[in-house]
């Protein structure tokens, strides 16, 4: 039998149940050369600053989240052995033609729509605009490569049951725009 105590799953035996303890990925941290050019670029994104701060012996924390996301970026001086350019992340937009257009528009290189298809990566969007399926590559100053991808709904399992919540008033509002439109 399965006890729960303070938000910890017990077996009879006592040992831990781990798939039953909330984990949220909270910070990732990629490798930059020049810590200012970096911060300089990720707000011209539109990303929320939450700190800077300096210590001493040369540490140097940077941290800034994208709009509606629970997960923040990091970068800045002995943070990490990785090179700078190494970095790769997903950014998951509902409407990736608007986050596209936002992104060329705010002076960033972002490069052509392309999805995947039976023989690997096709040009242009999705042509059923799939959940998944459109993406556009960018980088940041320093390499570090991001793939815009278009999600509007989740494959099975991979969202806890229980209310839908949305991360931000435009994640909200881009839902009901494209409920109203399948329901014309």
């Amino acid at each position: 039998m399965a006890t729960l105590t303070q938000g910890i799953v017990t077996t009879d035996a006592g040992a831990l149940s781990i798939a039953k303890i909330d984990m949220k990925v909270e910070v990732i941290i990629i490798p930059v050369l020049d810590v200012d050019r970096a911060k300089n670029f990720y707000l011209k994104l539109g990303w929320r600053l939450d700190a800077d701060f300096s210590f001493d012996g040369g540490l140097r924390v940077v941290q800034v989240t994208p709009h509606g996301s629970a997960c923040s970026v990091q970068f800045g001086t002995e943070l990490t052995s990785a090179p700078p350019g190494s970095g790769k992340g997903y950014i998951i937009v509902s409407d990736i033609e608007a986050a596209r257009n936002a992104l060329l528009a705010a002076g960033v290189n972002v490069g052509e729509f392309f999805h995947l298809g039976p023989n690997g990566a096709a040009p242009g969007l999705d042509p059923e605009r799939r959940t998944y399926g459109s993406r556009a590559e960018f980088k940041d100053p320093d390499g570090n490569d991001w793939v815009l991808q278009e999600i509007t709904s989740r494959l099975p399992g991979r969202m806890e049951p229980g209310p839908t919540s949305f991360a931000s008033a435009s994640d909200l509002s881009t839902a009901l725009r494209r409920a109203a439109m399948a329901h014309g």
